[in-house]
């Protein structure tokens, strides 16, 4: 099968707009993508005459907003009225794409070239490393972010990972849990790594500081390799991707808080991240019996609750209709732009710092 446009691959506009994709499911004509970076000339990041700012400071919604704001202004032909999820996204034309960048390829083309920075000698020897652990092959790895488009500075860019493929990204979730003691070369934050973090992320999500400290431990894809900071994001493959773009409708009904104890989190380190709950109890909001599912594009929820784990959520009501089924259901969403930042998911506390 021919190869789709995936999560975390990245497109480049006909102005040179670099926006980074979303999801792996987009209307036939269309990419799902949020703009990342501008042409900029005094930008930090690229080099000569091929320079760049970040317009998306962090993968949060209130910073998507502002990318939002900025294409209204300078590019509204990049802006999509999704008659399917009932709001207004970025959303690249087709025809509008200069260049379509693949992690893997990226990837590929470090491995095979000898004269390399540091940030790219790093993102090839920790995949490299990483693939001889887990025994996933190479070919299932990629490098993203912006050592993807080659505009990132070696003096901070940190090294952005991809694995494709559901078990592949099971066996290295597994594996990066023992290799620190193992290969002595990747480790976790340690406690001023941790802080200096908690110090911007704290004011990204509406939680107390503990409970940011708490989800966060609960991230298994970063770390540090031989001391830079890394991020390692699991990715499906065309053959794990059924649904189409307007399989399933998607009415809004209004920002709920509720309990849910989750069903199953198999699909919840992708993006966006799914959780299957029952026992949904809506405490606050429209009221209705029929909640599904849990569904963060809020990156720092992927990932962070387990199979029987009861947690409280707060985000917008969505009735879905699946059109192929019939089938009539709800659903909350965690990163809506309604919710204006205020929505989460927040495990249970009694838990602390443990996830099984």
């Amino acid at each position: 099968m021919s190869r789709g446009y995936r999560n975390r691959d990245y497109i480049e506009t006909v102005e040179g707009l670099l926006f980074t994709v979303v999801g792996d499911i987009h209307p036939p004509d269309r990419v799902l993508a949020y703009l990342k970076y501008i042409p900029d000339s005094e930008g930090k990041w690229g080099t000569g005459t091929r320079r760049y700012d970040r317009a998306l400071r962090y993968y949060s919604t209130l910073h998507l907003k502002e990318t939002l704001n900025y294409l209204e202004q300078k590019y509204p032909q990049y802006l999509y009225n999704s008659k399917v999820q009932w709001i207004t996204i970025s959303a690249v034309p087709l025809n509008s794409i200069r260049k379509h960048y693949c992690p893997e390829i990226r990837l590929s083309d470090l491995i095979a070239t000898d004269c390399l920075d540091k940030v790219e000698t790093k993102a090839v020897e920790l995949s490299q490393l990483i693939s001889r652990h887990s025994g996933v092959g190479i070919s299932a790895f990629g490098v993203t972010g912006s050592v993807l488009v080659g505009i990132h500075n070696p003096k901070f860019s940190d090294v952005d990972l991809t694995v494709y493929g559901k078990e592949n990204s099971l066996n290295v979730k597994a594996t990066l849990t023992t290799m620190e003691k193992e290969s002595g070369k990747i480790r976790r934050f340690n406690e001023r790594e941790i802080n200096q973090w908690l110090k911007s992320a704290s004011t990204l999500y509406p939680l107390e500081r503990y409970e940011v400290e708490i989800v966060y431990r609960r991230h298994w894809n970063r770390g540090m390799f031989n001391g830079i900071a890394f991020s390692i994001h699991a990715g499906r493959v065309e053959t794990e991707v059924e649904e189409k773009y307007g399989d399933r409708l998607y009415s809004p009904e209004g920002i709920v808080e509720a309990w849910a104890v989750i069903e199953s989190a198999d699909d919840s380190m992708f993006m966006p991240g799914e959780y299957r709950v029952n026992s949904v109890g809506i405490t606050k909001g429209h009221r209705v019996p029929d909640v599904r599912e849990i569904v963060t594009y809020e990156g720092f929820y992927c990932d962070i609750a387990s199979s029987g784990e009861k947690v409280k959520i707060r985000g917008k009501l969505e009735r879905i209709k699946n059109k192929r089924t019939e089938e009539i259901y709800h659903r909350i969403l965690i990163g809506s732009l309604e919710a204006k930042g205020s929505d989460y998911l927040k495990p249970d506390l009694k838990r602390g710092l443990q996830h099984s």
